[in-house]
């Protein structure tokens, strides 16, 4: 069974001038990351994700404000309430993901393991639980 997905704690250097925190890659991010982008001015009640990938693991911060990340593998769902710029959610491979109740002001953050590729996505559940019960 695909693990759902774990918070990791990032480093939170507190400084009076403003504080900071990183994310390197091989330590709190423990995959290459070839892509980053970010979510925002989500409109109220709409939601984000809503797939999942073969191949790509995900890195999910939320830089500002908050959101709740759903994962599911079939098995089991869990929800993350992502409210901290110190924290982020790993999300590993074949394990569906929405995003929703995104505050006012929220920032999504999303470090990828893997360069954009449309076939990576498995958009439609009824073809992701298809596609896990064949091929676990």
């Amino acid at each position: 069974m695909t693990k759902l997905g774990e918070i990791i704690e990032l480093p939170k250097i507190i400084d009076p001038r403003g504080n900071l925190t990183v994310a390197e890659q091989g330590q709190q991010v423990p995959f290459d990351i070839s892509r980053v982008y970010w979510v925002y001015d989500v409109p109220s009640g709409e939601h984000r994700g809503g797939h999942a990938h073969r191949h790509c693991r995900e890195y999910i911060v939320a830089v500002s404000g908050s959101f709740t990340v759903t994962l599911d593998n079939t098995h089991e769902k869990q929800s993350f309430l992502l409210n901290h710029p110190y924290q982020g959610l790993l999300v590993e491979t074949k394990v569906w993901r929405t995003l929703e109740d995104f505050s006012s002001g929220a920032v999504c953050l999303v470090l990828a393991e893997d360069p954009f590729d449309e076939d990576d996505y498995i958009r439609e559940y009824s073809d992701y639980v298809r596609e896990i019960i064949q091929n676990p």
